[in-house]
């Protein structure tokens, strides 16, 4: 991603159309380590990109709304999930989330790496977690600080970090229906283009609501 994300649908669907695919694939990894072990429910996945979170989900029998700004991503993200045989399993939502109110609570709602300024995205966030059901979870998923030079080329803008010690007090809705499970800065490689391995810092913050 460039240093100066895209922030409304015409840019984001330029930036899908520039390649066949724009991400790699994969399930994001603190998805997979945050979530593999809660009992599949309802889950809504935050700015779903080309789809490889809630495939993910689907597949272990999660019931997704996927939502996303571009147009050019959910088609992706759709064919995707129909090779997988997953049509049924996944809901894919054309919106923007700095204006869209989830309709529903959900077990899990999932945001990873908002490309979202810090006031839009703690705007979204905030109306998220108000989604969430009694005992479910709130997974948040973000660039830290530490990693605002990790790697040339792909630095997100500044405003659009976070530390997960944040979230409590600047993002919950009410920080004493939430019982904090994960809060911390997790490192992990990551393959540059140039073929050259880097350390990213992710902020990592799980909660459950009480």
């Amino acid at each position: 991603m460039a240093e100066h994300a895209p922030e409304d649908e015409r840019s984001w669907d330029a930036l899908y159309e520039e390649k066949p695919r724009v991400w790699s694939g994969n399930p994001n990894p603190q998805l997979v380590a945050e979530a593999g072990s809660l009992q599949p429910g309802r889950a809504l996945d935050l700015g779903c990109g080309e789809g490889a979170d809630a495939v993910w989900l689907a597949e272990r029998g999660w019931q997704v709304t996927a939502v996303d700004i571009s147009a050019v991503a959910l088609d992706r993200a759709a064919r995707h999930a129909a090779d997988r045989g997953l049509t049924d399993e996944i809901t894919w939502v054309h919106q923007d989330l700095t204006v869209w109110t989830p309709p529903q609570e959900y077990d899990l709602i999932s945001g990873q790496f908002f490309h979202l300024p810090q006031e839009q995205r703690d705007a979204v966030i905030r109306t998220a977690a108000a989604a969430v059901r009694p005992g479910g979870t709130l997974l948040l998923v973000g660039h830290h600080p530490d990693d605002a030079h990790a790697q040339s080329g792909h630095r997100p803008h500044l405003e659009r970090l976070f530390r997960p010690e944040e979230m409590v007090d600047r993002l919950m809705p009410s920080a004493d229906v939430w019982r904090v499970d994960v809060s911390e800065a997790r490192r992990r490689p990551f393959a540059a283009e140039d073929g050259t391995e880097v350390a990213l810092v992710d902020s990592v913050f799980r909660a459950t609501r009480t």
